[in-house]
């Protein structure tokens, strides 16, 4: 058994995605270890563009990574048709690539405009910007008020420079704006 950790899962999974056109970009706590302070995390968050279509190509491609690993076809059409989320598992190293259907929304569609590619092993990955990455946590916290996502907002605020502006604006479009101000405020920024 190879031991891959999501870095390595990331740089075979991305290809799969540009050779197939599925539009895409990183987020969650991978995105973090980008923007923000690195942490443990053995799962991928993945952001798409999936059309139906589409959907068998991609699940035969992604058991070519992992002779185990699982996908299904029926899921990720769900997915599609209620703009949520499916997952490719890799039972054998345990890892986990969710991912997540576009919502096609006006928030969205900035999203994909503003991804920003980083390169990991000379290979082009694409990742959710900074504020919208925080804006993704604020909301995340805002249904769960789980602290993992202040602090990843935190981290993300302490190392990377961001558009304070253009993540007030939408805060206060998704109501999150009065938690956005309390961490400036703790941040000192």
């Amino acid at each position: 058994m190879e031991i891959i950790n999501p870095e390595k899962l990331l740089l075979k999974v991305a290809p799969i995605l540009e050779a197939l056109n599925i539009s895409y970009f990183v987020t969650g706590g991978f995105a973090v270890s980008v923007w923000g302070r690195p942490r443990a995390t053995f799962d991928i968050d993945i952001v798409v563009k999936l059309i139906e279509p589409k959907v068998d190509s991609l699940a035969r491609a992604l058991r070519k990574i992992s002779e185990a690993g699982y996908i299904s076809e029926y899921a990720a059409r769900e997915a599609i048709e209620r703009k949520s989320e499916f997952n490719f598992i890799d039972p054998e190293t345990g890892l986990k690539v969710d991912f997540w259907i576009t919502k096609g929304d006006e928030k969205s569609t900035m999203e994909f405009k503003r991804r920003i590619t980083k390169k990991i092993n000379n290979q082009e990955i694409y990742f959710i910007s900074p504020e919208d990455l925080i804006l993704s946590k604020l909301e995340w916290y805002k249904q769960t008020e789980s602290s993992r996502h202040l602090e990843d907002i935190e981290s993300t605020l302490k190392i990377s420079k961001v558009d304070v502006k253009y993540i007030k604006k939408w805060a206060e479009k998704q109501s999150t704006l009065k938690i956005f101000e309390n961490l400036l405020n703790k941040a000192s920024l």
